[in-house]
């Protein structure tokens, strides 16, 4: 007689299946709860800011504000050509661009030697600048500003730009970028003759490019949104004040029109979604190397 061979119960792969199912449902429902959350206030002010204001809409009616019936642009020509945002961009550009290329060189030449030489004291000067990590940026304000003030920097952008270009959080991301270019590179390189200077400029900057560009989209968004230091260094010379001073001072100018003031913010958050967009393949993997 042959055995008969019994079938195997399919009920413990069906459960597993289930579970994982049910799990990547709640993952992408949570996700998409979070989505929501971070995305609604944009969504709402782009709705506002591109409402007619003729149309008698009120940005109260929730959520009818959410869908307007009559779609213009006018309001975005109409806060750049009265409030004059234009030369305000430019002095935000100024700001920013000028931050940004600041940052990535005195980063990259105090991360170098932190991550590369041996000398006494390496570990406690870097824990030191980590450190200032805790500290808020609020705590060097007088300091700055009566530096600025003797040496005649307020009310110019460089003023704004030479405090803040020497941070701990550049210097770090970039130490850690370093240290993961393999030491045979350094030294068949200086074996070659190179000087550090060459090593730095001509190795390791183009092998740590994710990070430096992870490094300055950081500074970017920083600079661009930066509202309280940038409105006390310039407060004695107010046209040279960056968009993000300047789009807070609509209120005062628009007190009964939101409808201009969402154009403006839109005007100021636009070009960093833009610059973020285009270089956010680098920005996680600067990240990621940064994690490393």
């Amino acid at each position: 007689m042959s055995a008969v061979t019994r079938p195997i119960p399919l009920t413990v792969p069906r459960r597993k299946s289930n579970r994982k199912a049910l799990r990547l449902v709640l993952r992408y429902v949570l996700l998409t709860l979070v989505l929501i959350f971070a995305v609604f206030p944009f969504v709402w002010t782009l709705a506002i800011a591109i409402t007619d204001k003729r149309a008698g809409t009120s940005i109260y009616d929730f959520p009818a504000s959410l869908f307007p019936k009559a779609v213009t642009l006018n309001n975005f020509l109409e806060v750049y050509r009265t409030f004059e945002l234009g030369k305000y961009v430019w002095n935000s550009i100024s700001i920013t661009v000028l931050t940004v290329i600041g940052t990535l060189v005195v980063s990259a030449l105090a991360a170098y030697p932190l991550a590369r030489f041996r000398f006494p004291g390496r570990n406690i000067i870097f824990a030191i600048i980590v450190a200032t990590l805790v500290l808020p940026g609020e705590t060097t304000f007088i300091v700055n500003t009566l530096t600025l003030k003797k040496l005649g920097l307020l009310g110019t952008h460089l003023g704004v730009v030479i405090p803040t270009i020497a941070g701990a959080f550049g210097i770090f991301l970039m130490r850690q970028a370093f240290l993961g270019v393999p030491t045979a590179l350094l030294e068949a390189a200086r074996l070659d003759g190179a000087g550090e200077m060459t090593i730095l400029t001509r190795i390791m900057l183009p092998l740590t490019k994710p990070s430096l560009a992870a490094l300055g989209i950081f500074t970017l968004v920083g600079t661009w949104n930066a509202y309280f230091w940038p409105m006390l260094v310039l407060s004695a010379a107010p046209d040279k004040a960056p968009l993000s001073v300047a789009v807070l001072r609509l209120k005062g100018q628009f007190n009964y029109d939101p409808f201009n003031i969402a154009a403006g913010s839109l005007i100021m958050m636009l070009p960093v979604l833009l610059v973020f967009l285009a270089a956010q393949r680098y920005f996680m993997k600067g990240m990621e190397g940064a994690v490393k």
